[in-house]
């Protein structure tokens, strides 16, 4: 599943294409994603202005206004989404569902698996806050209201191990699969730890872990995992670079030990037993 980094990678590749146009047609090919897709946006969102292009968590948010319509398109990309331009001319393929037409190209959504999201909110852009997917949403861990304070006092009464509670996007959102493995390898803190048997000075560590794994992640143009590609196309190349993502029986690059593989929560963890206590 595309997860904090690459959405905000997508988002820094569509955004300078998008904001400032005007849509000129939307194709909807499929009745119903994870929700349904509101038909009226075929008559909404032709004519509008794309003010700006946001992120929350791993949605989009895409605000759009003409002439009495104001509103946000929400998009979330599933476990299998894409957004990527295409020439007017191109045909769709199979999983092509929604197209959003601009005068010069295509913003075209492929999701094999149909768990995205394709919705609208109405209103300003601050009303897409309100949205019920995007209001149940924890703080954003590259901003600056995400600090070692609050962290360790949402984080440090959980007794569940550290590793899914990071996860709970409730709390901080966007620590997905990926980056909570990472950042417990970068601060030597074993996923199976409970979250209330750590301290404050390893959360210190932790805390700056998870702030650099997603910048380095982003860098990196996110991790191409299965089917994620970014808007042109390309690939991401942190899972290059990962210390124990999917390493399983090779050697620690820190210590030399053996990276693990365990199931927690029915997601797979790696991590070395060897430095991560």
């Amino acid at each position: 599943m595309p997860e904090l980094p690459e959405v905000e990678v997508c988002r820094l590749g569509i955004a300078p294409e998008l904001e400032g146009e005007i849509i000129r047609a939307v194709v909807i090919r499929v009745p119903k994603l994870r929700h349904d897709i509101p038909p009226a946006l075929r008559e909404l969102l032709p004519g509008c202005l794309i003010v700006a292009v946001r992120r929350r968590g791993k949605y989009l948010l895409i605000d759009c206004r003409r002439d009495a319509v104001e509103g946000t398109l929400i998009i979330h990309l599933g476990m299998s989404g894409n957004l990527r331009f295409v020439p007017s001319e191109l045909p769709p393929e199979k999983h092509d569902h929604f197209d959003l037409v601009l005068s010069r190209q295509i913003l075209r959504f492929a999701d094999p698996r149909r768990f995205g999201v394709v919705l609208w909110q109405p209103g300003p852009p601050a009303a897409a806050e309100a949205h019920p997917l995007i209001a149940v949403l924890g703080v954003e861990p590259l901003s600056a209201d995400f600090t070692v304070d609050s962290f360790y006092a949402a984080i440090s009464r959980r007794s569940a191990p550290v590793k899914p509670v990071l996860m709970d996007g409730h709390m901080v959102v966007g620590i997905g699969n990926i980056y909570a493995s990472e950042s417990l390898f970068r601060a030597g803190i074993s996923p199976l730890r409970a979250a209330n048997r750590i301290s404050y000075l390893r959360y210190e560590v932790l805390f700056g872990a998870i702030r650099e794994t997603l910048s380095d992640a982003i860098a990196a143009g996110g991790s191409s995992i299965r089917d994620y590609v970014h808007s042109d196309g390309g690939a991401g190349c942190f899972q290059i670079q990962a210390g124990v993502y999917d390493r399983a029986g090779e050697p620690c690059l820190r210590c030399g030990g053996v990276v693990r593989q365990v199931r927690q929560a029915g997601r797979s963890t790696y991590y070395c037993p060897a430095c991560q206590h």
